[in-house]
């Protein structure tokens, strides 16, 4: 019989084995609905996938990060609710990720397309029978932010900030093989952090500066001028095309990335399908003190992810940075990272 695994892609089925021993049978029915297919063709990289900016070892989707992050859930509760909130959580998610936070306004926080959430979940036939049949209501998966396993404030370690954190290290820049990834997995487990609130952690010290030596080589490049021009001019694309009725926001909830990407190359206005053939084949951006006449300048302050894990201790459990100065150093060294105020393209839009 085929399942959704057989269509993916060896190395995350792999990564996926690492997650979870087992891939829970119930899992299979929720993920083929409409609204978690959907996610197939909606990269985790938030438009970078696109650009000659980035060169990504594939295009990976947000159903494999939603999948990841319930098989993460699962390992460590074995509770159907928990695991399908996280399943669930990035199903409101529109086509190029963030970037529409960024057409939103929210570059800082980057949840403002979160609120579709419930209502994508309440109006599936398919999905709220399939709950029905499991005996689980719509309040107990609608939202993973109430199962500090699936989701927490940063910098705790939470499944979805995980997941991302993992397979970033494979596909955005290698920084771990799926060997170091179990290692690191394994060490882990639930803990009770200062907050008297339950979070992932680490058992030893030495697995956790490892895990922060080699993620904050990550961090910088989620909110470098590469990645930060990109989701903007994907928003200001995406904002200029709505404004001209070139496309709708249904459109962002309907088409692949891929798609979606045809539209703007064949949309018929000249600025917008020139600016972005340079945008694709742009191998450079600038950065300035001072705005960039008669280029595509944007300043933008962006939402900054990092973790800083418990380490389990005799009397009580520390974040990593009260036990390591290596791994202290290394969080420090990110929080001074900095783009300048404004960063550019050699071309107008």
């Amino acid at each position: 019989m085929h399942t959704y695994l057989d269509g993916v892609r060896e190395i995350i089925k792999d990564y996926f084995r690492i997650l979870s021993d087992e891939f829970p049978e119930f899992l299979y029915d929720y993920i083929e609905t409409k609204e978690m297919q959907r996610l197939k063709g909606t990269g985790v990289a938030c438009g970078t996938d696109w650009t000659n900016l980035f060169c990504h070892k594939f295009f990976h989707s947000n159903l494999e990060h939603s999948v990841g992050v319930a098989l993460i859930i699962w390992h460590f509760t074995k509770d159907k609710k928990q695991t399908l909130a996280g399943l669930f959580h990035d199903i409101a998610t529109p086509t190029f990720k963030h970037c529409i936070d960024f057409m939103n306004g929210d570059n800082k926080t980057q949840e403002s397309t979160e609120t579709e959430t419930e209502a994508i979940i309440r109006n599936s036939q398919e999905i709220m029978s399939l709950l029905k049949r499991d005996g689980i209501k719509l309040e107990e998966v609608k939202d993973y932010h109430i199962y500090p396993i699936a989701d927490n404030d940063t910098p705790k370690l939470s499944a979805d900030r995980l997941e991302y954190t993992f397979t970033n290290g494979i596909f955005f820049k290698e920084i771990w093989d799926l060997t170091k990834i179990k290692e690191i997995y394994d060490d882990i487990e639930i803990l009770t952090n200062e907050e008297e609130i339950i979070e992932l952690g680490f058992k030893n010290q030495n697995i956790a500066e490892e895990f922060i030596e080699k993620a904050s080589e990550l961090w910088p490049l989620w909110i470098n001028k590469e990645d930060k021009i990109t989701m903007q001019f994907f928003a200001d694309v995406l904002k200029e095309m709505s404004q001209k009725q070139m496309i709708c926001k249904q459109d962002l909830y309907t088409y692949s990335e891929q798609e979606i990407i045809e539209k703007i190359k064949h949309c018929g206005d000249t600025k917008i399908e020139k600016a972005f053939e340079q945008f694709q084949n742009a191998s450079k951006v600038y950065e300035s003190d001072e705005p960039a006449e008669g280029k595509y300048c944007v300043s933008i302050d962006s939402k900054k992810r990092y973790i800083i894990p418990l380490v389990k201790c005799k009397k009580e459990n520390k974040r990593i940075n009260q036990l390591s100065k290596k791994a202290n150093h290394d969080i420090q060294n990110f929080f001074k990272f900095s783009t300048k105020k404004y960063i550019y393209f050699d071309f107008n839009f």
